[in-house]
């Protein structure tokens, strides 16, 4: 019999891929929408995928649908919020209602793997070997302590659910559109960069590495009850994400801009007094602003390695290269 998973985060820029992997491999996938969601239509129609609508708050509609599959993977969440509250809303309480709902209405769950990040961590003291999975846990901002009590409130619930947590560092790759705008810069001859640009180190790592590590830990026995950092081999400087882009994007000079810690955590405060006047995030505020000041935030890949057998393949170069030809197909770029 075929295996279903149940993926939330579907139309995000990872969750979209990763159905799409997992229909490939001849899975059959239910994708959980809220009601108000748009879903791609590639996905949609794409064979062997089901979807589910259903409000986090709504345990009937949760209920329906958790049961019947064998694992889920969860990517569903927030990045940006104006305040704590929206944090947790789409980070912590999605979680704990899921597992309630597994409780209930699908005890024999094969896996419940959790898509939460380096955020949750917090950043490394030095660029080699970066935090480990052993490290005690210092996120610097909301959406970092929201990731990492969606964790604590998946952990509660292990003794029911056979669980496992994955914490990617920055993820790029075709549809991504973070990274965009740091490309974008790079077009037009500048490239911003937050407190120490030059010290700064950071993990990357490409989207399809990222789909076959999670579904190298979904897979694996030894990975029950464990978390894992899906990373790339070390962290990367500015300098070697600027080179890698150059052949692509043509430049010849780059303007490099680093902002002082102060500044940016002046433009932090000013922008997020405006989101919460408007009740819209800001692209920065004084929490993303703790984010962006960090010198590195760089995890290692060896649990993964000796655990899983995980190890990124796609070259920065390379996957960069194919990231940005893609943008200029869209007309992204």
């Amino acid at each position: 019999m075929e295996k279903v998973i149940l993926v939330t985060g579907s139309t995000g820029f990872i969750g979209s891929r990763i159905v799409g992997t997992l229909a490939g491999q001849g899975f059959r996938v239910r994708v959980l929408l809220r009601p108000e969601s748009r879903q791609d239509s590639s996905v949609r129609h794409r064979e062997g995928v089901e979807e589910v609508r259903a409000a986090y708050s709504d345990a009937e509609a949760l209920g329906r649908a958790v049961s019947g599959v064998d694992s889920i993977i969860h990517l569903a969440g927030v990045t940006k919020a104006v305040d704590e509250a929206g944090f947790t809303e789409g980070n912590v309480q999605p979680v704990k209602n899921l597992l309630e709902a597994v409780k209930k209405h699908n005890s024999g769950l094969d896996r419940f793997l959790l898509v939460s990040s380096l955020a949750a961590a917090g950043p490394a003291l030095s660029p080699s070997p970066g935090v480990r999975e052993s490290d005690r846990p210092h996120p610097v901002s909301a959406y970092g302590r929201s990731k990492l009590s969606g964790e604590e409130a998946a952990w509660r619930h292990a003794g029911n659910v056979p669980l496992t947590i994955v914490r990617p560092p920055a993820v790029y790759g075709p549809g991504d559109r973070d990274i965009l705008e740091v490309f974008t810069m790079m077009k037009k001859g500048y490239l911003l960069s937050a407190g120490s640009g030059k010290r700064q180190r950071f993990s990357m790592i490409h989207v399809d590495d990222l789909i076959r590590g999670i579904l190298r830990a979904l897979n694996s026995e030894s990975a029950v009850g464990q978390v894992y950092f899906i990373t790339s081999p070390r962290g990367y400087a500015w300098d070697e994400v600027i080179e890698a882009a150059r052949p692509v994007l043509g430049f010849r000079r780059l303007l490099k801009i680093n902002l002082p810690k102060p500044l940016v955590f002046a433009l932090g405060s000013i922008l997020g007094s405006i989101a919460g006047l408007t009740g819209r995030p800001a692209l920065i505020n004084s929490d993303k602003a703790s984010e962006l000041v960090q010198d590195y935030w760089v995890c290692s890949p060896e649990k993964a390695q000796r655990d899983l057998g995980f190890t990124a393949t796609i070259p920065l170069n390379e996957g960069i290269a194919e990231t940005l030809k893609w943008y200029r197909t869209k007309e992204w770029l």
